[in-house]
């Protein structure tokens, strides 16, 4: 398995992985599926200090990841919040924690001083994963998403870096 940092050429596998989960899940939020247009300006956007990283498993995307901004204004400009995405036939083989632990030194290396997980409170794989990171639970927004005709929580998990 190797990890690395995603390029435009993985927007197909990223748009793919994280499709299943708009239509299926409540890992995202996302109510409509990606454009492959909007996936490239995505991983545009996941270059520099806010990265996308990708993990391979015999040269087929398993999984992805992110780091993105926290909130728009200044103040906040030293956390950032990760995302990590895993193709259901990869799950339970270490992808999610391999992806996790790269966005954690990727961020540590950037200088960010601490990153948020946010995460679907039915997640227990996702919180679980992120325990086992180091993150601890911060917080619980409950109710404030609504997918699938139901109301859904957002579990805040955190580590400092």
């Amino acid at each position: 398995m190797e990890v690395r940092l995603a390029t435009v050429g993985d927007a197909e596998a990223i748009r793919s992985i994280y499709n299943t989960e708009v239509g299926g899940s409540t890992a995202t939020f996302d109510l409509r599926p990606r454009t492959a247009a909007a996936q490239r300006v995505w991983v545009e956007r996941h270059q520099g200090a806010h990265p996308a990283v990708v993990a391979e498993v015999g040269g087929e995307v398993a999984g992805f990841g992110s780091l993105s901004p926290y909130r728009e204004r200044p103040a906040y400009s030293t956390t950032v919040e990760d995302s990590v995405y895993v193709d259901g036939a990869f799950r339970g083989r270490g992808v999610g924690r391999l992806l996790l632990e790269e966005l954690v030194r990727l961020g540590q290396q950037q200088g960010f001083h601490t990153v948020i997980g946010r995460i679907s409170g039915d997640n227990a794989p996702s919180i679980a994963l992120h325990r086992a990171c180091g993150f601890n639970e911060v917080g619980l927004e409950r109710q404030v998403g609504r997918k699938f005709g139901r109301w859904l929580d957002v579990a805040v998990l955190q580590r400092m870096l």
